[in-house]
């Protein structure tokens, strides 16, 4: 009877996994991360493409946007005959980089979470959203704020003396610039959220943390802005602070 038993257990069959969790749970070989790493990256280059095709569609009126900070206060030339159709790219590049931003948070999502919990995965899934629309809104904020504040200050500053002619590279260099890396600092308050429900930082080690945060923000904010006159930073590390301030308070939820 107790052999009968046995052989009862050893022949039932074993309850399987989903197929998305047995993926996960899955432990892989380092060959076997590359390829995933490649096929990732892949993905992530072809929504890129994808979405700079879309943003030639939209290049010519967000160029113009851009431009029309300068008003009449100063002229923008090329210097050489590709230096139109270069910026032409690179305005749709940075609208591509915003409409793709989705599936390549995705692609790096998927990438990671593996290594995670499944209640860690959870909050990636609430991340993705957030960081796609965090970074469009500091890509905004800066090419309707901090840009238009910023070419008033700079081509006000003795226009009677001299008359400001920016090159269109430097120019559209120094505005997409900003719109990218103000883009990524607004995904803070979300990525301070993750870490801390993951428990590796805490709301009172980032408030004890507050004085240096602030130094930080300013090399930061020195960084991203590759002028030296204040009115540019000051508008570029206000909203870094506030955004700190936000992590804080989402931190402390989490």
């Amino acid at each position: 009877m107790a052999e009968t038993s046995k052989q009862l257990v050893a022949t039932k069959p074993k309850k399987e996994l989903p197929r998305e969790e047995a993926e996960l749970g899955a432990e892989m070989t380092l060959m076997e991360h590359l390829l995933e790493l490649r096929d990732r990256l892949m993905k992530a280059v072809l929504a890129l493409a994808v979405g700079t095709v879309v943003g030639f569609i939209f290049a010519r009126p967000v160029f113009m946007l851009l431009i029309r900070p300068l008003g009449e206060r100063a002229d923008i030339i090329a210097l050489s005959p590709t230096d139109s159709i270069f910026m032409f790219f690179k305005v749709a590049l940075i609208l591509g980089v915003i409409m793709a931003m989705p599936v390549i948070l995705y692609q790096v999502v998927m990438f990671i979470l593996p290594g995670l919990y499944p209640h860690e995965r959870r909050y990636l899934y609430y991340l993705l959203p957030g960081a796609t629309i965090s970074f469009g809104l500091g890509a905004v904020f800066a090419a309707l704020i901090v840009v238009p504040f910023s070419i008033r200050y700079l081509s006000g500053f003795m226009a009677d003396i001299i008359r400001p002619n920016y090159q269109v590279q430097s120019y559209i260099g120094f505005v997409t610039s900003l719109m990218f890396w103000i883009g990524v600092v607004f995904e803070m308050p979300l990525v301070v959220y993750f870490l801390s429900k993951l428990g590796i930082i805490s709301h009172k080690q980032l408030a004890g943390a507050r004085r240096y945060a602030i130094v930080i923000i300013a090399v930061l904010a020195a960084v991203i802005t590759p002028t030296p006159d204040p009115v540019t930073m000051t508008l570029v590390m206000a909203p870094l602070i506030m955004l700190y301030e936000a992590g804080v308070q989402l931190a402390r939820l989490a």
